[in-house]
């Protein structure tokens, strides 16, 4: 139901009506003071669903996930003060991922502000360095353009978070409501046009280049890029890679697909990088966990650029050719300037066979295939591909276990990867697969899938209390755990390059399956190969949220890596 005119309704009933007008089903939130007159007219607006979170935390990497998955907006709510700095780390999050989320929070009322009323914040300016738009509603007549500007905004060119508060007289003020939608803004243009000279010159690039390399990133996925940019790389014979953001927009088993490039990517895309004469990359900002060493990074290669935001042009990578644009309008634009040429590339894809022939012998079958009697968390990843199929969503937290299931998943369709990449925040996951798990739901083509969890034992206990939300609305997720009793990212840079001095990383943990119990979710602990399998399939067999806990070896490290500020050609394959 769309609500075009009311008469005489209160601020947060404006406020309701917009978020549904705007095609908003799912907001995830925690009530409070200031924010009560929204959630009093909650229940008169039936088309919105809220799912009550255990954390405002956990209410904006929901709407984080959710908007993953779904290519849609999420949304999140919360009260004045400290439930509003609460969603900061959420913002930030999405603002480094391009995430597009709403969050909405009320403040003390406008007479009030300035005056350090309890729980006032000032989020305005805390907000302003991690939004791409952010604005304080104090009346009534605001409410409308604000609401229907925030979603233009979010999505609009590169996403990202806006971040609104209300004050809550204007959430108790009253007036006639017209919903006015926003298409766009004067003197802001999201989304530039594809130059054609631009594109021509770069379809020329491609059909010189003997040793090409496409990269592709999240830009990709958000764009809908995944189909152009196969038909580029298939009518050029050209092997792709992808950055941590990007995976599973190119399936697994495609044959042009090299896997992933950066600290722990595969050798093939590492070391194709710094041997390609062309780089062709889609939809990504050349992160630092990307490149490596600045210096040294691709030295033989010219670089063409496609991406939305201009900012990101010559940041970090000089480029050759930069293509400021939508990635599928741009991509699509080369393949209608002329024809590609396909060329065997014989010794190019030599290369990468080879370089994939030393990754299997000198890493992953040490890692699946271990000699110690301990598990792997590369075991307990494959275990779950090969259950699956690929068609799971896979979602993680922050550390060794996240480039494990980045490295040892299988995806057969695009978004089918949700994870914290720029600012790497622990506790992002068990929230996030909600909101993913939401989002699939929400779409009868999707509602089957398995939305697959993968955290560590230290990212888990910060937001392990949003079993609650699972339970509570009976959100079927598969909860997987990879125990070593370590935060073992740091655990791992300590033993690598810090002669084992192990400081503040070693845990002790409460026993991980009685709080799933207590939390009404079936549970398992698995410490022993012969039974990872079976453990495996119970768990995506059953119908409801599950909980699988996986005892692994504490020193169990992640390789191939690419020590911090070293260049790409530095791998290091083990210990």
């Amino acid at each position: 139901m769309k609500y075009t005119e009311k008469q005489n309704i209160t601020g947060a009933e404006a406020l309701l009506a917009s978020l549904i007008n705007q095609g908003v089903e799912t907001v995830f939130g925690y009530p409070g003071g200031s924010i009560t007159p929204v959630y009093d007219r909650l229940q008169d607006y039936p088309e919105l669903r809220h799912l009550l979170t255990r954390h405002e935390q956990g209410a904006v990497h929901a709407a984080q996930g959710y908007a993953r998955v779904s290519n849609r907006t999420g949304v999140c709510m919360a009260t004045s003060g400290p439930g509003a700095t609460n969603l900061l780390t959420g913002i930030a999050d999405a603002m480094l991922d391009s995430t597009p989320i709403v969050c909405i929070s009320a403040q003390v009322p406008s007479t009030a502000l300035g005056t350090d009323f309890f729980q006032e914040a000032d989020m305005i300016n805390m907000t302003v360095p991690i939004t791409k738009w952010n604005y304080q509603i104090t009346r009534f007549e605001e409410m409308v353009p604000t609401i229907a500007k925030a979603f233009y905004i979010a999505r609009a060119g590169r996403p990202g978070p806006v971040y609104i508060e209300v004050t809550k007289d204007a959430l108790l003020s009253r007036g006639d409501y017209k919903w006015t939608p926003c298409t766009g803004i004067r003197s802001y243009n999201p989304v530039p046009a594809v130059d054609p000279q631009a594109a021509a010159d770069a379809l020329a690039l491609i059909n010189e280049a003997e040793r090409p390399l496409i990269l592709v990133g999240n830009g990709v996925k958000i764009s809908g890029a995944e189909e152009a940019v196969i038909r580029l790389a298939e009518a050029g014979n050209i092997p792709v890679a992808s950055t941590l953001m990007g995976l599973s927009c190119i399936p697994s088993d495609h044959p042009l697909y090299i896997g992933m490039v950066g600290m722990h990517g595969n050798v093939a895309g590492n070391l194709m990088t710094q041997e390609a004469d062309l780089l062709i990359a889609v939809g990504m900002r050349f992160s630092d966990r990307v490149t490596g060493n600045l210096k040294t990074y691709a030295p033989k290669a010219r670089v063409i650029h496609i991406e939305i935001d201009p900012v990101e042009i010559n940041k970090n990578v000089r480029t050759d050719l930069p293509i400021v644009a939508d990635a599928r309008a741009a991509v699509e634009a080369i393949l209608d300037a002329g024809p590609v040429t396909n060329k065997p590339r014989a010794e190019w894809f030599a290369k990468a066979a080879m370089h994939a022939e030393t990754e299997q012998e000198k890493v992953i079958d040490r890692q699946l295939r271990p000699k110690r009697d301990e598990l792997t968390m590369g075991e307990a990843v494959a275990a779950v591909a090969l259950e699956s199929g690929g068609e799971a969503v896979v979602v993680t937290d922050v550390g060794q276990h996240q480039m494990m299931a980045a490295r040892y998943s299988t995806y057969k369709h695009t978004r089918s990867l949700v994870t914290s990449g720029g600012l790497g925040t622990m506790g992002y996951g068990l929230p996030a697969a909600i909101g993913a798990k939401v989002a699939l739901e929400e779409n009868p083509a999707t509602a089957g899938r398995d939305v697959v969890v993968f955290l560590g034992d230290g990212g888990f206990q910060m937001t392990m209390q949003e079993l609650g939300t699972m339970i509570h609305w009976g959100i079927p997720v598969k909860v997987v755990v990879l125990d070593n009793s370590f935060l073992g990212m740091v655990r791992q840079w300590q033993q690598l390059f810090m002669e084992k001095r192990y400081n503040a990383t070693e845990l002790v943990n409460p026993d991980f399956v009685k709080i799933a119990e207590a939390y009404g979710i079936p549970a398992r602990r698995v410490a022993r190969r012969d039974e990872l399998q079976e453990a495996v399939r119970t768990m995506l067999r059953s119908d409801g949220p599950y909980f699988l806990e996986v005892i692994v070896g504490k020193e169990d490290n992640v390789f191939p890596m690419v020590p911090g500020g070293a260049s790409l050609n530095d791998l290091l394959y083990c210990e």
